[in-house]
């Protein structure tokens, strides 16, 4: 005779087979003093982030960084075609030449006595005009390599070999692994609870990772649309985090006395949950619970279905496989 899970889940029974105790993890059920949190969800990102962007039009001639590589500041990352540029800087060369020898021939005169101090001082103006102008066809030009402005890792290289790039134009997004933070949106009605709450814990769901945060800062802003406030939370050193990823965060509100189970160790299906609970000799009973919201470190209330002192396995999966390999021993019913 098979047992099989989902009836007794759904009909709330209690299965009890003989396994060995020493083979599955278990924990002691008792009330003890847990964290109150309050779950919102948010997006991991860069405190320090750059966008690099094209300075002067040119197709792109030479990629030099991708996403994902680490860069240092001063790195070239990209070469642009900007023979336009090189040429506005040679006119802007000959112009300054031309002027600076019309300068010296007014002064001379000027000395003389053949020309007015008038004509010295707008020789003296065009020359500045040139001079600047030369200073910046010169700083064109130099646009025409893309450098790193910071030491970071490329997060997107928005241009391709031999794309046309124009001023303005995004060309690489960079930022600084080692400073992240998450953003979450609380809702107006939070925001009395919020302002006196100091620390919280950032699950990464898909990392299926912890982490305290270190620190917790409420913005003085709210949304006009939506009516919600940012909260912006910093992380400690998460190497596999990366901006735009999905995480949750859980501020700690308070404390309370609760029965509370390892979330792991619940099964569920739908809506009904359960747990594996062992007996004193070693045998399994599946009791279905009520449970109430996530508290303490990974852990869920018990409202009903536990006492103190009850000892739940915390891997189900492995107890479930334990029981059916125990049912498959049990001599069939010929009834």
């Amino acid at each position: 005779m098979k047992t099989n899970i989902l009836p007794a889940l759904v009909l709330g029974l209690a299965l009890s087979l003989p396994v060995a105790a020493e083979s599955l993890p278990v924990v002691t059920v008792k009330p003890h003093a847990v964290d109150l949190l309050f779950p919102a969800e948010a997006v991991v990102e860069a405190i320090q982030q750059a966008t690099v962007g094209a300075q002067v039009p040119g197709r792109v001639l030479e990629v030099k960084a991708d996403a994902g590589q680490a860069v240092k500041k001063g790195d070239v990352l990209m070469r642009i075609d900007a023979r336009e540029a090189a040429e506005a800087a040679r006119a802007a060369e000959a112009q300054y030449a031309n002027t600076r020898v019309n300068y010296e021939r007014t002064k001379s005169l000027v000395a003389q006595k053949f020309m007015s101090a008038a004509a010295l001082d707008k020789a003296k103006a065009d020359l500045d005009a040139a001079s600047a102008n030369r200073a910046a066809a010169s700083a064109s030009q130099s646009h025409a390599t893309i450098v790193a402005p910071i030491t970071g890792v490329v997060a997107r290289r928005h241009a391709e070999l031999g794309d046309m790039a124009m001023p303005g134009a995004p060309l690489f997004t960079i930022y600084q692994p080692g400073g992240l933070r998450v953003t979450a949106s609380i809702p107006q009605y939070r925001l009395n609870e919020m302002r006196t709450v100091k620390s919280a814990r950032v699950e990464f769901p898909e990392l299926g990772k912890w982490v305290e945060a270190t620190s917790v800062q409420v913005l003085p802003t709210a949304d006009v649309a939506t009516h919600v406030t940012p909260v912006r939370v910093n992380l400690p050193d998460v190497p596999e985090a990366t901006p735009g990823m999905f995480a949750r965060v859980h501020f700690i509100t308070g404390q309370a006395e609760k029965l509370t189970v390892p979330a792991k160790a619940v099964l569920r299906r739908g809506e009904v949950a359960a747990v594996y609970v062992q007996t004193a000799d070693g045998r399994l009973s599946l009791r279905q619970l009520r449970l109430g919201d996530l508290v303490g470190k990974g852990e869920i209330e018990v409202l009903a279905g536990l006492a103190s002192g009850d000892q739940v396995v915390t891997e189900p999966v492995k107890a479930a496989i334990v029981q059916k390999g125990v049912g498959e021993k049990t001599p069939p019913d010929h009834r």
